[in-house]
């Protein structure tokens, strides 16, 4: 189509190349006129007596006008629709540091699909995977970015009205990036840093300058969460015990002095500090209110509430009003649940965002972001979290949301069909596992990484016919990759990773009752099973490579090729074992003679979970590093 915009296009005219590229729209002076102002209120988007009207408030909102424009017109000659942003703020956090970094282009991608939807800010998430001079083994072998890479990256956001904040860690997070020895003297334990030691503050001024020299902005994460272990290593052989709150406060002053120093605003994670909202804590007075002394030792920084676990609204309610007494109204932090395992976790990503951003809503929160982690190797592709993002998206501009219209607007801006990929969840949300998989099962991971012949987690799936599940899930997935051919790529995955588990999923199961029967038939029909598993398991590598080095720096596969050559080379010894025992030449399979129990593990304590772990547990019950 081709469109003539007359009026307010100043402040958008650089993104509007970038966005229209996207649209397949062209701009001529034939076009069909568009009226643009840009004027305070809320985002009108119009189309009357064959002229169209946006008037808009910020760049980003016009990037998102745009699109409802052209959606709009394709169904409508005529409409009239006003959005009011719910939200000051509204954006993703990008995890770059959990195995994967993407590459700059993806990045760039990111940043207009961003703008299509109306998501204005981006947080980069990097551990180790930036570049700090004074330390070349920062990040070393990682992937890390370059300073151009990321001023790079910040002039393209500044087209299209995104801001990106840097988020970096300045306490804990830090396994990978202190493990040389360089980071000796500043060591608490292997992930947290030494507080209170000099080494450590020069270290993170080097740091906190390169992660926000890059960028426009003056704003920072610096992280600072989940540091359990805070003060129990090296600075308790040199201190003595003290409370980790006390730590982290005296840590806090200093690494914000740094900031101040260099002319930022920092956030942090404000899990670390949830004991002052504790019911009679010893951070408490008289009054029911945090002492007015801790009060004082938590310097001028913004909170940031994480929260993707629960469905209850009253639960983010009553957290919200807890930080507010922190002296200011947090910001938010939701989840995309992509980091459950090989799958994304959609039926949980929705029904804790829509109870979270509904509480955000209705508490006054200003400002909220939706993550993107990728833990324990990055193997969920993060655009697989573009329909959450068009669910946060969508409740950003509205005060009530359904489905069906976050549905129609992701195929618009994303070319690809909400209900299609819901099918993904199915992947984990199998039977054995409760509604929405809200305990997390990462059951596609674990059948597909576990050891056929040990079988950690065979007797967790007995009797729920996964096999059967994961065959009728392959014909709806290769159904899916059909009627989205803008996103063949990621289904063709999903789909070979269905027609793999079809076999896996249970042959654990069907190789211990053929020996413990001493089926010599049954036997040397799973040794060709086996085959069929090892060719479809190799596919589904090559076809995980391929999407993975048009998305991410090359730093990272290496894990999960040794991952998919595990799967690969054990079966190789699992056929070798049978057949010594087929053949009469071993008189038992020890694997096999062991009594298959349940997978007690940490994750396999709640109910509805087939099983949930990192690789290491998952693929071995002995240590898989030492």
């Amino acid at each position: 189509m081709e469109l003539f915009l007359k009026g307010d296009t100043a402040n958008v005219t650089a993104g509007l190349e970038l966005i229209l590229t996207k649209l397949k729209v062209k701009l001529t002076m034939d076009g069909y006129p568009i009226q643009v102002k840009q004027e305070k209120g809320p985002l009108r988007i119009v189309n009357k007596s064959g002229e169209g009207e946006i008037s808009f408030e910020k760049p980003i909102h016009f990037f998102r006008a745009i699109g409802i424009w052209l959606e709009n017109y394709q169904k409508s000659r005529e409409f009239e629709i006003t959005e009011t942003s719910q939200f000051n703020m509204s954006g993703v956090m990008l995890d770059a540091s959990r195995n994967a970094v993407p590459t700059v282009n993806e990045v760039e991608k990111l940043l207009v699909h961003m703008a299509l939807i109306g998501l204005d800010t981006l947080m980069l998430y990097t551990e180790d995977t930036y570049e700090v001079k004074e330390y070349p083994y920062f990040g070393y072998m990682r992937g890390r970015y370059t300073y151009e890479e990321l001023k790079n990256c910040d002039e393209y956001a500044e087209k299209l009205g995104i801001d990106i904040i840097p988020c970096i860690q300045t306490l804990g997070h830090l396994r990978e990036a202190i493990k040389w020895n360089y980071a000796a003297k500043f060591k608490d334990t292997d992930d947290i840093l030494l507080v209170d030691e000099a080494e450590t503050y020069n270290f993170l001024e080097s740091c906190l300058k390169a992660a926000s020299e890059p960028f426009r902005t003056n704003r920072i994460h610096i992280g600072m969460d989940e540091t359990f272990q805070l003060g129990l290593g090296k600075y308790l052989e040199k201190n003595g015990y003290e409370h980790h709150i006390d730590i982290m406060n005296r840590h806090l002053q200093k690494v914000v002095s740094i900031t101040d120093k260099l002319g930022l605003k920092p956030m942090i994670w404000s899990d670390m500090y949830y004991p002052l909202f504790a019911e009679n804590n010893s951070y408490m007075d008289k009054t029911g209110n945090i002492r007015a002394d801790i009060q004082k030792g938590i310097p001028n920084i913004e909170f940031v509430y994480w929260n993707y676990y629960r469905k209850e609204q009253e639960v983010y309610e009553r957290d919200i009003q807890n930080h507010k007494r922190l002296g200011s109204k947090p910001i938010f932090a939701g989840g995309a649940w992509t980091w459950n395992g090989l799958a994304p976790n959609y039926g949980k990503a929705i029904v804790t965002t829509e109870a979270a951003i509904s509480a955000c809503k209705k508490t006054g929160i200003e400002q909220i972001f939706v993550t993107l982690w990728g833990d324990n190797g990055a193997e969920t592709p993060f655009a697989a979290a573009y329909p959450i993002l068009q669910l946060f998206a969508e409740h950003t501009y509205q005060q009530e949301v359904s489905i069906e219209k976050v549905s129609e607007r992701f195929k618009f801006c994303s070319d690809g069909h909400f209900a299609d990929f819901m099918n993904l969840k199915l992947l984990d949300e199998t039977p054995g596992v409760m509604e929405d998989n809200m305990n997390s099962s990462m059951t596609s991971k674990v059948l597909l990484y576990q050891d056929i012949l040990i079988g950690l987690y065979d007797e967790n799936v007995r009797g729920l016919s996964l096999g059967e599940h994961y065959q009728r899930l392959t014909d709806v997935l290769e159904n899916s990759r059909k009627k989205n051919p803008a996103w063949e790529s990621l289904f063709d995955i999903y789909a070979q990773l269905a027609r793999v588990l079809t076999d896996k999923a249970e042959i654990g199961i069907k190789l211990k009752s053929a020996y413990d029967n001493k089926d010599y038939e049954q036997l040397k029909a799973i040794l060709i099973v086996l085959d069929c598993i090892k060719v479809n398991v190799d596919s589904l590598r090559r076809k995980h490579r391929n999407l993975w080095f048009n998305t991410y720096k090359s730093f990272g596969w290496e894990v999960i090729d040794i991952r998919y050559g595990g799967v690969i080379t054990r079966i190789d010894s699992v056929k070798y074992r049978i057949q010594e025992w087929i053949e009469g030449r071993i008189s038992q399979i020890e694997e096999l003679e062991e009594n298959r129990l349940y997978h007690d593990g940490p994750w396999e304590m709640a109910d509805g979970l087939v099983g949930g772990n990192v690789y290491h547990r998952i693929v071995t019950a002995g240590n898989f590093s030492l």
